[in-house]
């Protein structure tokens, strides 16, 4: 919920004070599923909510730990701030057991996703391309803007590590891909997509809709998305 880095401690800048708005994510699901059922939403949802602090301490985590995951496979730790995909990652293994139609997480994942679509535009990815165009159709409905990024496979072996199945990050290209990679290995294959929230998280000054400070970007694209949800 606040993202100090943990032990690789982000700098002492605008962005680390700005950490305590990293619960934008779990915030709008909790919105969501508050107005879901002022609404009467027909379809059944079920929201998890991965909520812990990122802060250095004697019981940190460290680079180089391996962690057994919810799944059963194993991380090499490579960035103790790339921690936010940990806890989606067992969020994500949750939902599959429960083999629900399709699975969307949102989260203020990536600065390389904010860095290239900027402050007012979400990213999405995902396994499953009809559901994406149905993520893509909400955010249309809703003027929460969202961009399509590839889940390109080839930047899979980025993740690679010698010691575990993966790494938690891939190194400083395509950062917004392969954290998305990463989290596509905890889905099961189920149709699934990702919304990276990193850069419409925050605004520094009212834009349209998007008011200065928390924008509490991604609820009504959520509620959208809960309401007109088609199996295809």
């Amino acid at each position: 919920m606040y993202d100090s880095g943990g032990i690789s401690l982000k700098p002492s800048d605008p962005s680390h004070a700005m950490m305590k708005a990293d619960m934008s994510g779990a915030a709008a699901v909790l919105a969501t599923m508050s107005t879901l059922k002022a609404l009467g939403c027909r379809n059944q949802v079920t929201a998890y909510m991965m909520c812990t602090d990122n802060l250095p301490s004697g019981s940190a985590m460290a680079m180089g730990d391996v962690l057994t995951m919810r799944n059963g496979k194993t991380v090499e730790i490579h960035n103790t701030d790339a921690e936010g995909r940990l806890v989606l990652a067992d969020g994500l293994s949750l939902a599959a057991e429960q083999k629900p139609d399709a699975i969307v997480d949102i989260a203020t994942l990536t600065g390389a996703c904010a860095r290239a679509l900027g402050p007012q535009m979400a990213g999405v990815m995902g396994n499953n391309q009809k559901f994406v165009d149905q993520v893509v159709a909400a955010a249309g409905a809703t003027d929460e803007q969202i961009w399509q990024l590839p889940l390109e496979q080839k930047y899979r072996t980025l993740l690679d590590s010698y010691i575990a199945d993966m790494k938690n990050v891939g190194g400083p290209d395509a950062g917004a891909i392969t954290a998305a990679l990463f989290l596509d290995e905890f889905t099961s294959g189920l149709p699934w997509a990702h919304i990276d929230i990193a850069g419409p998280m925050w605004s520094d000054g009212d834009a349209g809709w998007l008011q200065r400070g928390a924008t509490a970007y991604g609820t009504r694209l959520l509620v959208n998305l809960a309401e007109n949800f088609k199996l295809r």
